[in-house]
């Protein structure tokens, strides 16, 4: 019986114990060490406006309007763009309902850029992301963008790429993935100037 309650009482320590380093000590730590040596993105890599936060370089927005950059579609939600149901659509590549979809979003992509019935599409321009909410689109497919976007605004396209190109992240540690544009930033600067 000694040993019985012995043993509980050991069991009973290392739990508590093992709660408060793994749910306390430990994460507080992380938070810390966090905040002290990545604050902006220990954060949620926040944009701020005159003291108001208006989006995340993280998160995805939807942008409409022809005087902005557009961002990939998402299925994020009942219309997209939603942070809390981030997902994909779960549709195959076989899927009917996927080809359809692709195909009216090439159609409208072209012409909402004035390309040729002929000019290939970026893939990021017609898909999701797995999740949804991917802030950033191809190089290529923000200078496919570019004419239109310059035009809505009447502002030089030459001036225009020299934007592109200052929200452009490059590959990831210069060898993993391709550069990408961040729309939400892009389209801010727009604004700005």
């Amino acid at each position: 019986m000694n040993s019985l309650i012995s043993q509980i009482r050991i069991s009973l320590v290392a739990t508590i114990v093992l709660a408060v380093v793994l749910c306390g000590v430990y994460p507080a730590l992380i938070w810390g060490i966090a905040q002290a040596l990545f604050p902006d993105k220990a954060n949620g890599s926040l944009i701020m406006r005159n003291g108001k936060i208006i989006g995340s370089k993280l998160i995805a927005q939807n942008f409409t309007d022809a005087k902005y950059f557009h961002p990939r579609p998402s299925s994020a939600g009942d219309f997209g763009y939603d942070s809390t149901s981030s997902g994909g659509s779960n549709l195959g590549p076989t899927s009917k309902k996927l080809m359809d979809l692709v195909k009216e979003r090439v159609d409208k992509y072209r012409s909402e850029n004035n390309l040729s019935p002929k000019a290939l599409v970026p893939a990021d321009a017609v898909t999701s992301s797995a999740s949804g909410l991917d802030p950033h689109i191809s190089l290529r497919n923000a200078l496919l963008q570019a004419p239109r976007v310059a035009n809505t605004r009447g502002i030089d396209e030459k001036a225009l790429v020299e934007k592109i190109q200052a929200n452009t992240d490059g590959r990831d540690m210069r060898i993993l993935g391709e550069p990408r544009v961040n729309v939400l930033t892009l389209n801010l600067s727009l604004d700005a100037s």
